[in-house]
């Protein structure tokens, strides 16, 4: 089976695990989507993640982190979609939440958050915030 949106499956797994409060989640795993997965960890945003290739299919699992009983990942959203590219340039990226979130960028220099980009002044796609 063909994903059209691997990212918008990724994020729609990690918000349905959330819902029901598990602990972990596991999803076709990716070069971008470990990326992503890096970035939610040095966030704070989940516990840890694990490649594991099982039979030629790498898996990703996620250990998701709670606080008193609540998701630490509040809202997780796609901004950049297949049908719509959102670009933008390094003094053009979103502040998300005022400060408290962070939006994943993939730039020409890899994947970053929109700190990261802004400090390295550097624009790209917009793929998803999370706050």
């Amino acid at each position: 089976m063909s994903l059209s949106d691997p990212i918008g499956d990724m994020i729609a797994r990690v918000k349905n695990a959330q819902a029901r409060s598990h602990k972990k989640v596991e999803l076709p795993s990716s070069n971008f989507k470990a990326k992503i997965a890096d970035i939610l960890k040095n966030e704070g945003f989940i516990k840890d993640f694990k490649v594991a290739n099982e039979e030629k299919k790498p898996i990703l699992s996620l250990e998701l982190k709670y606080h008193s009983g609540n998701p630490v990942i509040s809202n997780f959203e796609r901004i950049s979609k297949p049908g719509r590219r959102i670009f933008s340039s390094a003094s053009g990226l979103p502040k998300i939440n005022n400060g408290l979130g962070i939006a994943i960028i993939s730039t020409p220099k890899g994947v970053m958050t929109d700190m990261d980009a802004r400090k390295q002044k550097v624009g790209g796609e917009i793929i998803c915030k999370v706050f």
